[in-house]
């Protein structure tokens, strides 16, 4: 149970004033009725809202950042949007990578409380234990995963995939393979190919799939297994899935088509032909900090919202 300072106030028989001087470490307060608050904070283990203290004091909050991967071409493009977003409300980011461990967040969770950190915004793409999450409820926002009681932002994996499919089928194409990324990866990897298998089941489509690490490398190595069948195009899971198909078309004398969820310049350049699905990391990003704002100024409601997707 997360307690609030006027719960506190009432265990004690003191006034919300005193149990907040007491967290101040106000030198005013008696020392014996400073020892009772104190003791019961530290039996429920009770961890003040820094977030709007911060805010009505015309402090400069400190906001720790979670990403999965640092080198990740989709979450930097959100990153750079969350950055961009803390600066213009004069907010000091925190970064840290978590590698897809439940322990690095754990770790990352007790350094920003270590440091007062006011606030976390979390890349959610690996399932955690909700105690974790749970112990910044009310002072966290997740990307890409929903949980009970946080405010998320979060992408439509399933429709990306579909769309993509929808538009191959209606230019011809029928034997569709897919690259996709291993099931262990629930969002970009599992709830993707979910999406290709489904969309192979309903228009009568024979599946060729193979699922690689979250490298281009990978993508190149393992491309050749998709084509022992014959393929007239390639759906890739990520930008970086088709940087690797593109290069194992080039190598190979292979042509297809290929089309990849996330709009990335570089790529765009390499293959103007390529089909690709803006999928909204910059939106995310900004979506985030405005989720996170409310928090910090002192709003306790639950918001999840669902990032759209569009062709650039």
């Amino acid at each position: 149970m997360k307690y609030t300072i006027n719960e506190i106030a009432k265990l004690c028989n003191v006034g919300k004033s005193t149990v907040s001087r007491v967290l101040n470490k106000d030198p005013k307060v008696r020392s014996e009725t400073r020892e009772k608050v104190q003791r019961v904070i530290d039996r429920l283990g009770f961890q003040p809202n820094r977030s709007a203290r911060a805010m009505r004091a015309g402090q400069e909050p400190v906001v720790g950042v979670i990403v999965s991967k640092l080198d990740s071409g989709s979450e930097s493009q959100t990153l750079r949007a969350i950055l961009q977003a803390l600066q213009a409300e004069h907010i000091t980011p925190l970064i840290v990578e978590s590698r897809f461990e439940a322990e690095q967040v754990r770790h990352h969770f007790q350094l920003f409380r270590e440091r007062q950190v006011n606030a976390v915004i979390l890349f959610g793409f690996f399932p955690l234990p909700l105690e974790i999450v749970r112990e910044w409820q009310g002072s966290l926002v997740v990307i890409a995963r929903t949980y009970p009681n946080i405010s998320s932002v979060y992408y439509d994996d399933e429709q990306a995939i579909t769309r993509l499919m929808t538009e191959l089928y209606r230019q011809g194409h029928r034997r569709i393979s897919y690259l996709g990324i291993q099931d262990s990866d629930e969002t970009t990897g599992k709830l993707r190919t979910q999406s290709y298998l489904q969309f192979c089941r309903s228009h009568n489509i024979r599946p060729n799939s193979v699922s690689v690490e979250l490298s281009a490398e990978s993508a190149y190595l393992h491309c050749a297994e998709l084509f022992t069948r014959p393929v007239d195009a390639l759906v890739c899971a990520t930008g970086r899935l088709a940087l690797g198909a593109f290069k194992f078309s080039q190598q190979s004398g292979r042509v297809f088509p290929i089309a990849y969820v996330g709009y990335n310049e570089l790529l765009q350049y390499m293959m103007p032909n390529a089909l690709s699905l803006d999928f909204g990391y910059c939106q995310a990003g900004l979506k985030a900090v405005e989720l996170l704002m409310r928090q910090l100024r002192g709003k306790s409601s639950t918001e999840h919202y669902l990032v759209s997707t569009h062709q650039p």
